[in-house]
């Protein structure tokens, strides 16, 4: 008899924790921002104090009723933002639960937040990344994908990812031959009233297909990342010297390495866009990535919410760099 796992992983989950870190995020910035602008105020009396980590706890509880409740995908993208702004409101206050003095303002506690961001993205890749799908993974990713058939909404990028989970199926498997069968015949029906996400979301698909074939895409392309790094580059240098203008320590010198890495995949990226397009945004995907990971991390000792400001710019960048690379993908894919 075969084991019966009790984990499938989701192939889309690398997707879902960007929008999970970037509500998260959004949300420590817009609390900080809010609170410092309006004084901290406190919502209570002289005896209690409703903390806004209770807030944050509460809108986990909300994502978690919506992801055990319901089934459809639009449920799950609604649960994921919205547990993301809760853990973001959550772990702001980790200053008071991390000092005897109950200290919101503790200097370290951005560092830690930023850390724990960190580590949830490094246990998530961790946990995707862990050798290949099995065929099992791509079969029940495909039937979970299968929905937008019984609704009538597969559109043609749905409907080919499918079929790509199909083909990596058991195809001894009776089921993956009768799902197909499914798909195949299924007619792509647009929606007569798309939602708003669906219209932003295609709005967002033709204006990347139509500026992509313009003269003057690539260039801009090429120029905002080179702007993006000289930018960066220049700031952790800027800190660096005002800091410590007499001798430079391993962290200063970490900081201005990873600095440096971050530059030459950008330049490698610039050169390799005139051949691949996929190819460079991959290079400039590793760049942000070693910017998140060691740059921002070497800059927070030195300038703690600036540089979650700098995590949240890098985390924007990578979700476009995701959108980018997933398009080009399936024209390549179409194109073969």
């Amino acid at each position: 008899m075969r084991t019966r796992r009790f984990f499938i992983r989701n192939i889309q989950a690398e997707n879902h924790l960007e929008v999970f870190l970037v509500a998260a995020v959004a949300a420590v910035l817009v609390i900080r921002s809010f609170l410092k602008l309006t004084g901290y105020p406190q919502l209570g009396d002289d005896d209690l104090h409703i903390a806004h980590m209770l807030w944050g706890g509460l809108l986990m509880l909300v994502s978690i009723v919506i992801l055990a409740t319901f089934l459809s995908k639009r449920s799950e993208v609604i649960a994921i933002v919205i547990g993301g702004i809760g853990f973001g409101t959550f772990i702001d206050e980790v200053g008071k639960f991390v000092t005897q003095d109950n200290d919101y303002f503790y200097e370290p506690s951005v560092a830690i937040i930023y850390v724990v961001f960190i580590l949830i993205v490094l246990i998530v890749r961790g946990i995707l990344i862990r050798g290949y799908y099995s065929e099992v993974e791509y079969l029940i990713n495909a039937i979970n994908d299968m929905e937008e058939v019984a609704v009538y909404d597969l559109d043609v990028e749905e409907k080919q990812r499918i079929l790509e989970y199909l083909d990596k199926s058991d195809p001894n498997n009776p089921l993956v031959s009768k799902l197909r069968e499914v798909v195949e015949t299924t007619d792509i029906v647009p929606l007569p009233h798309p939602g708003l996400f669906r219209r932003f979301k295609n709005l967002i698909r033709s204006y990347y297909r139509r500026i992509s074939l313009s003269p003057w895409f690539r260039p801009i392309i090429v120029g905002f990342f080179l702007f993006q790094i000289f930018a960066g580059f220049s700031y952790v240098v800027t800190i660096v010297i005002a800091e410590h203008r007499q001798s430079l320590d391993f962290t200063d010198w970490a900081a201005l390495s990873s600095s440096l890495v971050s530059a030459c995949l950008v330049l490698w990226g610039a050169w390799a866009i005139r051949k691949s397009r996929l190819n460079a945004y991959r290079l400039f995907e590793r760049s942000v990535l070693v910017s998140i990971f060691f740059t921002q991390v070497f800059v927070f000792y030195e300038e703690q919410f600036v540089a979650l400001v700098g995590l949240t710019v890098n985390l924007l960048i990578l979700v476009a760099l995701r959108f980018m690379i997933e398009r080009e993908g399936n024209t390549l894919a179409q194109s073969i």
